[in-house]
């Protein structure tokens, strides 16, 4: 009897700390787009509609744009050991988390390495393309990548899950958005790139925010069902 008090009240706070792990992706989002219009529209020759955000990494208020990088990396990694704590060994219950915590270490690598000054900002860099890239101006393309691609399989891991598990919205869900995603990006129109850049971060983001929301959701209807 005297273990009872230890038995119970461990199960609890692992549960707890689950949930907090998990509610990491629901706040990532809205965090990391927020912070972006905010700069947007504040820093000076900034626009949204012609500048990639990474640009926003530059200059001396450069480092908001870089702590919303690296914080937003950190809560995707959060996130995913919440995901791995829900899921366990079941179905996407181990490259799930693992894409999904690759894509935290991307955007950290983004912030990290920034890019280099183009397109005429911040103000007093040459209008265009940089004449040659650096190494971090490298970096920062190749965390770009793995934050993509990382997240675009993700999706596929997912999507065999809910699959499994015969919920169709969800199977819908995770071929739409990737496919959204990419369309988005590829699409061969410069103009307004910056923005569907943006609007596909925005989607990327309301991918996990939505995948958080369900899988708290399942924790409590277990603890519903177990109490």
């Amino acid at each position: 009897m005297s273990h009872m008090p230890q038995q119970t009240a461990s199960p609890g706070t692992r549960d707890s700390l689950t949930a907090r792990l998990l509610a990491c992706g629901l706040v990532v989002g809205p965090l990391f787009v927020v912070m972006v219009l905010v700069q947007a529209v504040t820093r000076e020759g900034f626009d949204l509609t012609y500048h990639p955000i990474s640009l926003l990494s530059l200059g001396e208020l450069g480092w908001m744009q870089i702590a919303d990088f690296v914080v937003a990396g950190l809560l995707c990694v959060a996130f995913a050991v919440g995901v791995r704590r829900m899921l366990g060994r079941g179905r996407g219950g181990t490259w799930g988390p693992r894409l999904i915590g690759l894509t935290g270490i991307g955007m950290i690598t983004a912030g990290v390495f920034t890019s280099d000054p183009g397109a005429g900002f911040p103000p007093g860099a040459p209008a265009g393309a940089p004449a040659s890239m650096s190494w971090h101006g490298i970096l920062h393309e190749v965390a770009f990548a793995v934050v993509s691609l990382s997240w675009l399989a993700a999706c596929f891991v997912f999507l065999r899950r809910f699959a499994a598990l015969k919920r169709r919205a969800w199977v819908a869900a995770c071929v739409l958005a990737p496919v959204a995603v990419v369309v988005l990006v590829a699409w061969p129109d410069l103009d307004g790139l910056s923005v569907r850049l943006v609007v596909a971060s925005a989607m990327q983001f309301g991918f996990l925010f939505a995948l958080a929301a369900d899988l708290l959701r399942g924790r409590q209807e277990a603890g519903s069902r177990g109490a």
